[in-house]
């Protein structure tokens, strides 16, 4: 099967596996010690530059939540506001991350002014278009993980919505208008269902991608930490996860607050993708 990618803006994620680093983002898979959502301890932050060089849009996909409080943590103390993708994914708690035991995490970003976009509520691999006019996907999760099946248009829009549903159910907000593919395998006819419920897909630079799901042995965290550092530049939307059951050395302890601490160095600032010309939303919306 030929696989198809396409990120709004941005290189091909079949592409990134040649750009040295990236390769196209797979399922996460268990292991990793659990971190209880809580309200992050107060510190006291760097200012931010007095006068930005660039801006760097920082996206978080949900994944194994086991460096969940960690992120929190750093972007407060950098005082930097990214955007979440959330799928409805196990965690190392051995819940689920839209379950209610989340609630309290997620208030919390949602009080300090992070954006949300839904990452598809089952964690729902596009795998093709059928020539009936079906979308094959895979769900990594729920009553029919692992198994095949066929979405129609409205089908494809529902899986979109059901993370925006619990979100209000457990915060009170709407998510943005913003949804990412799992592993950023995209159609055609995935971006077009996904456009007509109100959602743009958001990729990332090929520069933005973390590498936090490659084998730690093959790509050590400060290999991947020096090259986010080289080739990061203005207006590059950086992914990272929520934790990786894969990874034997977790990407985040060792690399997010050292990459933030790096690029507001240089003289970068950060923002959500709200903020982003590609997905900058419309009046009226939160």
């Amino acid at each position: 099967m030929t696989k198809r990618f396409t990120f709004a803006g941005h290189m091909p994620a079949m592409l990134l596996c040649a750009s040295a680093m990236a390769s196209p983002a797979q399922a996460a898979t268990p292991a990793a010690a659990a971190v209880a959502p809580a309200a992050p301890a107060a510190s006291s932050a760097p200012a931010a530059p007095a006068a930005c060089k660039g801006t760097i849009y920082m996206t978080f996909d949900t994944g194994s939540q086991s460096q969940a409080q960690l992120i929190a943590d750093v972007l407060n103390k950098r005082r930097v506001k990214a955007t979440f993708f959330l799928a409805n994914e196990k965690t190392t708690r051995g819940d689920y991350s839209l379950d209610p035991s989340w609630a309290p995490y997620w208030k919390a970003r949602v009080a300090e002014g992070h954006a949300f976009g839904t990452h598809t509520f089952d964690h729902v691999y596009w795998k093709k278009d059928l020539a009936n006019g079906l979308i094959q996907v895979k769900p990594q999760f729920g009553k029919d993980g692992g198994k095949l099946a066929s979405f129609t248009d409205k089908q494809f829009c529902e899986e979109l919505r059901r993370v925006d549903t619990r979100f209000q159910e457990l915060t009170g907000r709407k998510l943005d208008p913003f949804w990412r593919a799992p592993g950023g395998y995209t159609s055609p006819r995935t971006l077009a269902a996904g456009s007509a419920c109100g959602y743009q897909h958001a990729g990332w630079a090929p520069a933005g991608y973390s590498g936090d799901e490659l084998p730690s042995d093959k790509y050590p965290n400060a290999m991947l930490l020096k090259k986010a550092l080289a080739n990061l530049r203005s207006g590059d939307i950086f992914i990272a996860h929520m934790g990786i059951w894969s990874r034997k050395e977790p990407w985040a302890p060792a690399n997010l607050d050292a990459l933030i601490s790096g690029l507001q160095d240089k003289g970068f600032c950060f923002a959500t993708l709200r903020a982003h010309p590609d997905y900058a939303q419309k009046k009226g919306q939160p």
